[in-house]
């Protein structure tokens, strides 16, 4: 059974597509950008900031659909400046560095451009009995 799912806690989609999708013990987010919960806004111009709120709102929405870090199976992680990763990594050891559960695959791959002139996005599959 698939069922489609918004978030109480993030800004609603600015076009026509799910927040989450469940599909058996499957969990697709779409990819987050580094906006600001209640305004929508990016947080910032930069990677990092980005990264940072990307993780934040990841926590908030694992919290808001009963998730945890060991149901997060992988991750697939954009950015428009390659040369900047480094902070991305950063922000993302933070994060994982402070749970028990192993990390999640992660795939890392340049793109040219990002919605809302973003310079990460971050999508999530979870898998939960």
């Amino acid at each position: 059974m698939r069922a489609a799912l918004n978030s109480k806690q993030l800004p609603r989609p600015a076009f026509r597509y799910s927040q989450l999708v469940k599909v058996g013990p499957h969990y697709y987010f779409s990819g987050l950008l580094g906006q600001d919960r209640q305004s929508g806004a990016l947080v910032s111009d930069g990677v990092g900031p980005q990264a940072v709120q990307i993780l934040a709102n990841l926590q908030v929405l694992m919290q808001e659909f009963g998730l945890g870090f060991e149901h997060l199976a992988m991750v697939r992680l954009f950015t428009t400046d390659m040369s900047r990763f480094g902070e991305i990594n950063a922000a993302w050891e933070q994060v994982f560095d402070a749970t028990p559960h192993a990390p999640p695959a992660r795939t890392s791959v340049g793109v040219a451009a990002l919605p809302l002139q973003s310079k990460v996005e971050m999508e999530f599959t979870f898998y939960k009995e």
